[in-house]
């Protein structure tokens, strides 16, 4: 196939050495496979300012850590240098996530590193060797249901530990691999304790989960994961390996249970909406 030109300086570096076939576009990015020798990764290459469709970043970047205070001052600004530091500092959040996530075990794609602007990274896979597909494509039992959200919680846990939410969590930000879930997309992971609205997108992203794997598993549709591990956080208590019953006592003075779920219900018709919106981006970029 033509080499995309993102990844042509990949090529003249040595860092790959062929592309083998498109993998997925979005928003934010489109993604390659690429081989490196025997080797077969991916190549995630970031789509430009102009080109993307992400609206809300000011409130995923509430909290985030600028690398030079010259840079800080710039993006406060909005300078022309401060938007293009700020278009930098979001792809290497990715970046710094995964390695981070990775030491925390976490099951996300390994990264193998950054190269002009692209993040070369693990190809997953399913057990035939195939790429693996995205959680929301999938038909589940119901016991699998329950596994797969009994482990994508302790992931939620594990991402808090070290401070950070996924922040745009869904059953099309998971891949099933050979070994089960695997979490990918995280340009816009969000940082627990410096973002006034951590709580709410860990919600969201639990929702998010519970509203797909709840289609198999009925029964999940009334648990309180969410609840339950941010009030473990919020107290200091939460640990790699606490116990998560998914019960959790709220407080009827100052919880709203039918505001809370029917934010559930709005998660899984924002779930749907997404499903058809992918599905109408690809149909679109098949054409």
């Amino acid at each position: 196939m033509k080499i995309p030109p993102g990844l042509q300086a990949l090529i003249d570096d040595g860092i790959i050495d062929r592309v083998v076939r498109p993998l997925k576009s979005g928003k934010e990015a489109a993604v390659y496979v690429v081989g490196a020798g025997e080797d077969i990764r991916c190549a995630k290459v970031y789509k430009d300012m102009a080109q993307r469709s992400f609206q809300q970043r000011v409130q995923y970047q509430e909290g985030r850590k600028v690398r030079g205070s010259r840079e800080a001052r710039a993006i406060g600004k909005a300078t022309k240098y401060g938007r293009k530091q700020q278009e930098i500092a979001w792809k290497n959040t990715e970046v710094d996530a995964l390695y981070q996530l990775i030491d925390a075990g976490v099951r996300v794609p390994r990264p193998y590193g950054y190269f002009h602007g692209v993040l070369v990274m693990e190809l997953v896979t399913d057990a035939d060797g195939y790429s693996a597909p995205r959680l929301g494509e999938v038909e589940l039992s119901a016991a699998t249901a329950r596994d797969y959200h009994a482990f994508l919680m302790r992931q939620v846990v594990r991402m808090l530990m070290v401070g950070l939410i996924h922040g745009d969590l869904s059953p099309y930000n998971v891949l099933v691999g050979e070994d089960g879930p695997v979490i990918i997309d995280l340009p816009q992971v969000v940082s627990a304790s410096g973002n006034n609205a951590a709580r709410t997108m860990l919600q969201r992203d639990v929702n998010n989960l519970t509203a797909f794997l709840g289609r198999f598993a009925p029964e999940l549709f009334d648990t309180w994961y969410a609840e339950e591990i941010w009030a473990l956080f919020e107290s200091g208590e939460l640990r790699v390996d606490s116990e998560l019953s998914g019960l959790f006592e709220h407080d009827q003075r100052e919880v709203d249970l039918d505001g809370v779920r029917a934010a559930i219900n709005d998660a899984r018709e924002e779930a749907l909406i997404r499903q058809q919106g992918r599905e109408a981006a690809a149909e679109a970029d098949s054409y």
